[in-house]
């Protein structure tokens, strides 16, 4: 029955954009989105925002590196007994483990009304919103791929029921937003594959991945389907201000498509965003990688050793340490396994938990959490790289790479840039408040890193007034040429003055 639910939650879904978008008017609408922001904003932070309080939420905004966070930075920070249940790609946080200390989750803000708001730091990373708009795409098509191992989509949804499966375990069809996308995206590769089969065409070899309509949704319908601006455009600014399609709050639904309806009313919903931003503890950026790094383990990881250390008993610790590291011994005996034909399908937690460090607690530092971070890197992306070939096993032409994307058309990236208008303030905003912590850290004497060990060059340059690979370093050239002429010029005034 569970695949009828998700069918029938999909259906949902989309009455539920056609209702949202003839019910209300302009100025029910705006009445609606400023009464949430005036009662948004009133909550102000008063406390320092850089102290750590008891309760770390990381907000895993998707497509964005959050789950190298979580399995490079955060399991080497937090024991096992001190996180929060069901906290990290689960459906729902559970509040019975009341003491918990790491709530880790793809819910959006409005999770904050179940946690003690006093007591809880916020910290998230965000992506350049075109870029991003691609990963969620790509994403969908990956996962829904797996499935095409099966004859026909009855099948492929009825093998995850399997009766040998004692405990259910948790897939990527139970997480937001993919609960919703790869469901839409598995039926249609489905119905376009017995569209190939009527006709009697063969499984050619497709030239642009982003417009192989025989295999998949190309790129410019995807761009405009009811669910994509539902859920994917503007997610960023949605899931920060707390009102995706995934949300605590009461009305969340009626707000978003109202804004989706006028989009005016977006700049209310921005303004909300950016004063979440700006009261978080951190705010780092996917394509700042090694920075990004650098500054979390500065600004949040010493707070975490630190307090952990004053909380916890030496024994308490070495106990939770030596459960952990049974649990990685498991997790390096089967990282060299063949992935199976069931994990090609299902998501099974052990593939993404890459070998934590060796050391305890009271041996951490600021400087081993960053170089331990810098060698679980490159596990976790060989991991991710192993599942995503095999995820395009049975369409190795649909296997994405980023050189792709370089051959789509200007006009198209500039619609996407255009319908995530307000991710694109919003990352704006982010950029401005990691220059000042980074600011801010370097004025405390601390050395935040600008070695981009992991970082690639973006794909594409899209004028958004938003700073890009390509932007960068003609900058960079621009101030030195100054700065030597200038340089110069004061020599030779300097020599004349001598003469």
């Amino acid at each position: 029955m569970d695949h009828f639910v998700k069918l029938g939650l999909l259906l949902l879904l989309l009455i539920g954009i056609g209702n949202a978008f003839t019910d209300k008017s302009f100025d029910q609408c705006e009445s609606l989105v400023k009464n949430w922001k005036s009662s948004s904003l009133l909550a102000d932070v008063k406390e320092d925002k850089r102290v750590l309080k008891h309760l770390l939420f990381f907000l895993h905004v998707p497509r964005t590196g959050g789950r190298t966070y979580y399995h490079c930075f955060l399991r080497n920070l937090y024991p096992s007994s001190v996180v929060c249940p069901r906290s990290y790609d689960k459906l729902r946080f559970n509040r019975s483990k009341t003491d918990c200390r790491l709530l880790t989750s793809h819910d959006d803000y409005s999770v904050m009304s179940k946690l003690p708001s006093d007591r809880t730091s916020v910290v998230t990373l965000l992506r350049n919103p075109v870029d991003r708009f691609f990963s969620s795409y790509e994403f969908s098509m990956e996962v829904a791929a797996r499935f095409m191992m099966y004859p026909n989509l009855t099948s492929a949804i009825g093998l995850p029921n399997s009766k040998n499966i004692t405990a259910k375990p948790v897939t990527t069809l139970d997480i937001w937003p993919w609960k919703y996308l790869v469901p839409w995206m598995r039926a249609d590769m489905f119905a376009r594959k017995e569209a190939r089969k009527h006709k009697g065409s063969a499984d050619s070899q497709s030239s642009d991945l982003y417009n192989a309509e025989d295999f998949v949704m190309p790129l410019i319908e995807y761009i405009h389907h009811p669910i994509a601006l539902d859920i994917i455009h503007n997610g960023a600014t949605f899931q920060v201000a707390g009102l995706t399609n995934n949300s605590n709050l009461r009305g969340s639904h009626e707000l978003r498509h109202c804004v989706i309806k006028y989009p005016s009313l977006g700049d209310h919903v921005l303004e909300v965003a950016k004063k979440r931003l700006d009261n978080m503890l951190y705010v780092g950026l996917t394509e700042s990688h090694n920075e990004s790094a650098s500054l979390f383990a500065n600004l949040v990881g010493a707070q975490v050793i630190s307090q952990l250390l004053e909380s916890n008993s030496s024994t308490e610790l070495a106990a939770n340490n030596k459960s952990d590291s049974k649990f990685n011994s498991k997790f390096n005996a089967s990282l060299h396994q063949n992935i199976s034909s069931h994990q090609k399908e299902v998501e099974v937690r052990s593939i993404y938990n890459v070998q934590r460090t060796n050391k305890t607690m009271k041996q951490m530092t600021v400087e081993g959490l960053h170089e331990a971070f810098k060698e679980c890197v490159p596990k976790l992306r060989k991991v991710q790289t192993t599942r995503r070939n095999n995820s395009f096993e049975n369409i190795p032409s649909l296997n994405f790479r980023k050189e792709a994307r370089l051959r789509v058309p200007e006009t198209i990236l500039r619609e996407i840039a255009s319908l995530n208008s307000l991710d694109v303030q919003l990352f704006k905003h982010a950029q401005y408040i990691f220059a000042n912590e980074h600011k801010h850290m370097v004025q405390k004497g601390l050395k935040i890193s600008y070695r981009y060990l992991f970082d690639g060059p973006s794909w594409k340059n899209i004028s958004l007034d938003v700073p890009s690979w390509k932007t960068l370093p003609l900058t960079t050239v621009g101030m030195l040429f100054i700065f030597v002429f200038l340089l110069v010029s004061a020599r030779r005034t300097k020599l004349k003055l001598k003469s």
